[in-house]
Formats: C-alpha cells, sequence, structure tokens
C-alpha cells in the first residue's frame, strides 16, 4: 500500500504536534505545507521534516493532489480552506471549532455530500481512551442512570487584542476555543437526544465571548458546561448516576478517569497505556474512513459539529 499523504494547510503550533504524531503511524507521512508566509512555511517544513512547502494553499492542493488536508489555521478561515479542498475533492481533517456558526457547517457537509469526499473536525479528544473508557463504563450502567453531567475548562489566555483568543477577526472566543470541547465531548459520553439547551456569556472588551455557562437538558440527563479563558478552573468532566459517579480530569487532553459507588468508594482506576499517543487516533480514523470511501466519520458525525455550530449562534445572541 501507497504511503498515505498528508498536507498541512498552515504552519501553527499545533502543526507541529500533527507532524509528531504522523510520524507514529506507519505508512504516513507529511507531503507539504502551506503558509501565506513562504518563509514560515519553510521554517516549518525544515523542523519538522516536511519535503516540500508553499506559499499559496491552491498551488500545494493543486500541486501535491493529498490524501487528506489538515487545516490548522484560525478558525475564521476554516471555512474558507474546507471548500477549498472540497471543490477539488481533497478529503478535510480540519481543526475544531471547525466552523464559526451552523450557516457555514451546513453549506461545507453539502459540499461533501454534493462531491462524496469525506470531512471531519479533529475533535481528538473523542478518540483519547480514556473518553472511550468513560463511555463505555456509561453505556455498562456502571454508574447506574446518569442524572447530571458537569464539565468544566477553564484558563487564564494571554491577554492580546491581535491574538487568536481576543480578537473577533480571527475567530476569537471561548466558544470556539473550549466550549467545542465540553460539547462535543459531554454528548458523545452522554448519548442522548437532546430536547433543550440554553447559553449565557460574558463579553470581552475586544467584543468576544470570554466565558461561557451552556445548560442541556438530555432526554434523562442535565448537564452544566462552564467554560472560560479568563479565569483558571478545575479542568474536569463529572457525570453523577444514581448508583455512583465518574471523574475524569482533564476531559480534552488528559489520559485517566476513575469510578466511584454510591457511597464515593473507588471502584476502578483507568489510566490510558500510551497517552503520548493521543493525538494519533483521529489520524488513523481519518485515514480509515477515507480508505473505505465513507465521507464523515461515526465519531465525530458531519450532524455533531452542525449541532455545535448551532450552540455557536446561540452564544452570539446573548451579546447585547
Amino acid at each position: 500500500m501507497n504511503p498515505f499523504r498528508f498536507a498541512i494547510l498552515g504552519a501553527a503550533k499545533v502543526g507541529r504536534k500533527f507532524c509528531a504524531a504522523v510520524n507514529l503511524i506507519p505508512d504516513c507521512e507529511v507531503c507539504a505545507v502551506a503558509s501565506k508566509s513562504l518563509e514560515r512555511a519553510q521554517q516549518f517544513a525544515q523542523a519538522h521534516g516536511v519535503a516540500r512547502y508553499y506559499d499559496s494553499y491552491e498551488q500545494m492542493l493543486d500541486t501535491e493532489k493529498p490524501d487528506c488536508a489538515y487545516i490548522a489555521v484560525t478558525v475564521n478561515d476554516h471555512f474558507r480552506l474546507t471548500m477549498m479542498c472540497l471543490e477539488r475533492r481533497i478529503p478535510v481533517l480540519c481543526e475544531k471549532a471547525m466552523f464559526q456558526n451552523s450557516a457555514e457547517a451546513e453549506a461545507a457537509f453539502a459540499k461533501a455530500r454534493e462531491n462524496n469526499v469525506f470531512v471531519m473536525e479533529a475533535m481528538w479528544s473523542r478518540f483519547l481512551p480514556h473518553i472511550l473508557k468513560v463511555r463505555e463504563w456509561v453505556r455498562e450502567g456502571r454508574i447506574g442512570t446518569v442524572e447530571l453531567a458537569q464539565c468544566d475548562i477553564g484558563f487564564i489566555a494571554p491577554y492580546d487584542p491581535e491574538n487568536r483568543y481576543f480578537c473577533p477577526a480571527l475567530g476569537g472566543g471561548a466558544a470556539l476555543d473550549i466550549t467545542v470541547y465540553a460539547y462535543e465531548i459531554t454528548t458523545f459520553v452522554v448519548e442522548q437526544a437532546i430536547r433543550r439547551i440554553s447559553a449565557q456569556a460574558t463579553w470581552s472588551d475586544t467584543g468576544v465571548d470570554a466565558s461561557n455557562h451552556v445548560t442541556i437538558q438530555f432526554e434523562h440527563t442535565l448537564a452544566n458546561l462552564m467554560t472560560s479563558f479568563v479565569t483558571n478552573m478545575e479542568d474536569q468532566l463529572v457525570l453523577y448516576g444514581t448508583n455512583g459517579k465518574i471523574v475524569a480530569p482533564r476531559p480534552h487532553s488528559g489520559s485517566e478517569c476513575f469510578l466511584y459507588d454510591s457511597n464515593g468508594e473507588l471502584m476502578e482506576h483507568f489510566v490510558a497505556p500510551q497517552p503520548q499517543y493521543g493525538f494519533t487516533y483521529q489520524l488513523v480514523e481519518a485515514m480509515r474512513c477515507i480508505r473505505e470511501g465513507l465521507i464523515e466519520s461515526p465519531s465525530v458525525p458531519h450532524q455533531v459539529t452542525v449541532d455545535c455550530a448551532g450552540l455557536f449562534d446561540r452564544i452570539s445572541q446573548t451579546k447585547g
């Protein structure tokens, strides 16, 4: 089998992790990288052993014709570059949050269906072993019926009106940066239809949302999501059931989870055997789907990304 060839759009820091993950997968390579700056693309390529580099996304896609394009630019340009790839029938793995709103999401996935091309949001957390273990415990009824879910993610981001956290033009805001994790992880492990959802936010002086509070009424479970990048929070996911609880520290990037009985006694402690490989799982899934001719992954289906983008719509509407 020929090596699977990824091309990277954007020379951002997350691309370093991507290259490291690719190096851990047999018969897989990063064939090229493109950036708006040729100097940045060259520096990235030389630092990570990428053979070719470009200062034009279009030129790279047309020349390389990769098996999949990995989009690693700021959120504001995800939709444009996704459509650029889809028009060329090149499969897409795009960093979270994949889109800024539901209109972008629906248009992109409609194009994917029209051209029969694979597209997936790079929600790597849904593939992490400790999150899969949490889901397994829930499915097995280890804590009975899940009554409540609490997911908190927060940190103090460096303040700069021009950086990706606080600049509106770059798609800044807590929703697109970390609320996307809280929503897509919680819905993944709870696995219930959503009956009602509401959102509130506080806003920074640059005009982006700084903190979010989202409540979800599932079919049988109430969930409370709180996220912020203006205060440090105890990052964790807690599921409270009729027969115990599950705690997953750092749900979006961790490697362990804990199962407690109804008396608070620790019943099981799961630790991922190879946590350093976490980023590789989503790449293996994308490769599998593309080779099998699928247009979406069952682990991160298009509808999840559309629904999360709808949440972004709700959060934007709370701005006074």
